[in-house]
């Protein structure tokens, strides 16, 4: 609506996890780095939490595009409020089996035991993404998910587990000693600094096209102050900013359209 205005080649605030806009700061790089390590190196699980609209969803995504598919296989259950058997029948359908409804428990287990074998016998290597991990109400669909980890060549792990979820996640996985000790990182994503947030707001202009004097200081310190860090807020703020500066016809985005808003969106 307003790209072509501001002279956009794309709208720079949307709320979808798009790789290409990722803002490496400090803890994202640390994050992303840990996550490759644990998957390229075998060394089973991850845990990776932060607070709503941090940007976890998005690290898993480019995680996800620096793996070469030809080495790797690889499962993501992006809704995994499900029983045991219907995680299993989910990663299982990711990797290709069809008409498995039905299926027993331990056929399941056979089949993808017999998967992952495949794979390792190709050179290739299996990863599992269980997202929104804080939506998992069933302690034994939990211990479903920790179950994974059995699979296990001599030196290594047959597959590799990346858990991600909500802070809340952190503390129902340390009551499971016997998940918490697999393991090899527990990473958490906490809001941007200011100047990060700024950096942010910027960086994600230049990636759509856009120069970085589209928003004012005043403008800028106010989505920031708004915003408390957390990405998301930053997009829906610097989003409707553009919209209102817009709307007025404005040679730039000052703080008095970032204040409306703010406004408009009751914060």
């Amino acid at each position: 609506m307003y790209e072509e205005y501001w002279r956009l080649a794309d709208k720079p605030f949307r709320n979808t996890p798009d790789p290409h806009y990722l803002f490496f700061s400090r803890q994202y790089e640390e994050a992303l780095a840990r996550a490759l390590y644990v998957v390229t190196e075998g060394q089973g699980a991850m845990l990776l939490t932060g607070d709503c609209g941090c940007g976890k969803t998005l690290l898993t995504r480019v995680m996800l595009d620096e793996l070469d598919p030809a080495r790797f296989e690889a499962a993501l259950v992006a809704y995994p409020n499900l029983q045991p058997t219907e995680l299993l029948g989910e990663i299982l359908g990711q990797f290709g089996f069809r008409n498995i409804s039905g299926w027993s428990k331990v056929r399941m287990l056979d089949t993808l035991g017999e998967f992952l074998r495949h794979t390792s016998r190709r050179g290739a290597s299996t990863l599992v993404i269980v997202d929104e991990g804080q939506t998992i109400h069933s302690g034994e669909t939990l211990e479903e998910v920790r179950l994974l980890l059995n699979f296990q060549r001599d030196r290594s792990f047959s597959l590799s587990l990346v858990l991600v979820g909500q802070p809340e996640l952190r503390e129902r996985v340390a009551a499971l000693p016997q998940f918490a000790q697999r393991l090899a990182f527990q990473c958490h994503l906490s809001g941007l600094s200011p100047d990060e947030s700024r950096d942010y707001l910027r960086h994600r202009l230049a990636v759509a096209g856009g120069s970085e004097g589209i928003f004012t200081r005043g403008a800028e310190d106010v989505i920031i102050e708004n915003a408390a860090g957390v990405p998301r807020r930053l997009n829906y703020l610097a989003d409707f900013s553009l919209l209102a500066g817009f709307g007025k016809s404005a040679p730039l985005v000052d703080a008095e359209a970032a204040r409306e808003a703010a406004d408009d969106l009751g914060w």
